[in-house]
């Protein structure tokens, strides 16, 4: 997938559990965990707006677009 969910990083900038995350989120923690590891295949923006309302963070911090070699071999 070529979106990455960089929700670890912002995590451990603000020292916050998992379990922490998701509660105050409105998660569960299996669900953050289905976030984290990149198995998620849509995100609601009402999900996304909490998860950087508890943050205190930006959207584009969340999330970040790498080019997969699927999608170079296709532009080629």
């Amino acid at each position: 997938m070529a979106i990455v969910v960089r929700i670890d990083v912002e995590l451990a900038r603000r020292k916050m559990s998992v379990g922490e995350f998701a509660e105050k989120v409105g998660l569960t923690p299996a669900n953050v965990a289905v976030l984290k590891n990149g198995r998620a295949k849509a995100v609601r923006f009402s999900t996304l707006d909490a998860m950087c309302r508890v943050l205190g963070c930006q959207p584009g911090d969340l999330l970040e677009w790498v080019e997969s070699e699927e999608t170079a071999e296709r532009l080629l």
